[in-house]
């Protein structure tokens, strides 16, 4: 009776721990699904350009108003999301590219020079504030979206392959990199199919993060004018350009502005749940193999105590 009221109270507290750790996936999976959607499918719905109409309107067939040329809000918003994304996510995808092979190389090397080739040109490169270096780059070169999306990467790469590095380096000190070793495994089997995955947990954790850092570089200098045309279609530029009217028709503003935010935060908490996700299968992986009871050994006759009758002297028939 006891044992099976344990085990109702264990399947109790796991059923509430998986009901709230699926809540942040949940969330940010719906979150990150709104501006995703805009930005991928918008220009397929968005349809020809009406009539210029009075600038910061709102009425007249424009369901989000007008922005500072008269141009239709809801087109722009639809038009404008797809470069935020894809550049903020093709220079995560690139940094990570560049990243994780240097970090790994530096943390299972085991030449220091190596290891100081690898790493200090990046600690130099870290120095330099990420804004500034695009600003400075940006001011010699004209960089289209390909250019700034090759930018962001850059200035992203020096803490990614720290990170990697540090995340990496106690994987690697383990005995079973060695084991690896001697048996004559390849270096990507041992960097990616054990080291690499002994630490996909921090990789996964620092991408979330990572990715909402470089939509804010990415939305900043689109906003200063780096990388996309003055009146272009796109969320940060229309929060730049119609700043002016925000008191006199606001959604030209805030819209794209929570489309940002949405993608960030529910970028976040999608990466939060599948980490908790990922943790709390382990640990129920763990619980049931604790839980499983082992079969006693019956002991062997050679086990067992042996009885007195089969020695008379101990008996009172023997003593006699």
């Amino acid at each position: 009776m006891t044992e099976r009221l344990k085990r109702t109270v264990r399947g109790e507290v796991t059923a509430r721990t998986k009901r709230a750790t699926r809540w942040p996936g949940r969330a940010g999976l719906l979150i990150t699904a709104v501006p995703l959607l805009l930005a991928l499918l918008g220009p397929l719905f968005a349809g020809d350009a009406g009539p210029r109409t009075a600038s910061f309107t709102l009425g007249g067939g424009h369901w989000l108003g007008t922005d500072f040329v008269g141009r239709d809000v809801w087109r722009q918003i639809l038009l404008g999301g797809q470069s935020v994304v894809l550049v903020a996510l093709a220079a995560t995808a690139l940094a990570y590219a560049v990243a994780v092979p240097l970090g790994l190389a530096a943390a299972l090397t085991h030449r220091a020079w190596l290891e100081e080739l690898l790493m200090r040109p990046l600690d130099v490169l870290l120095a330099v504030p990420s804004l500034l270096l695009i600003l400075l780059v940006a001011a010699v070169f004209s960089p289209g979206a390909a250019g700034l999306a090759l930018l962001v990467a850059l200035v992203n790469i020096p803490d990614a392959a720290r990170i990697v590095r540090a995340a990496a380096a106690e994987a690697a000190a383990r005995p079973a990199v060695e084991a690896l070793r001697m048996q004559g495994e390849t270096w990507w089997r041992t960097a990616v199919g054990y080291v690499g995955r002994s630490a996909l947990r921090t990789f996964a954790a620092d991408a979330g993060v990572r990715l909402t850092g470089v939509l804010y570089l990415v939305a900043t200098a689109a906003f200063l004018g780096v990388g996309v045309e003055p009146d272009a279609a796109d969320w940060a530029v229309m929060v730049d350009r119609n700043r002016t009217g925000l008191f006199v028709q606001p959604w030209a503003v805030v819209v794209p502005a929570l489309l940002i935010v949405a993608l960030s935060m529910g970028g976040n908490l999608l990466f939060d749940g599948l980490l908790e996700g990922e943790g709390r299968d382990r640990a129920l992986k763990g619980e049931s193999r604790e839980g499983r009871k082992r079969p006693r050994p019956h002991p062997g006759p050679s086990l067992r105590r042996p009885s007195l009758r089969f020695f008379p002297r101990h008996t009172k028939e023997g003593r006699r």
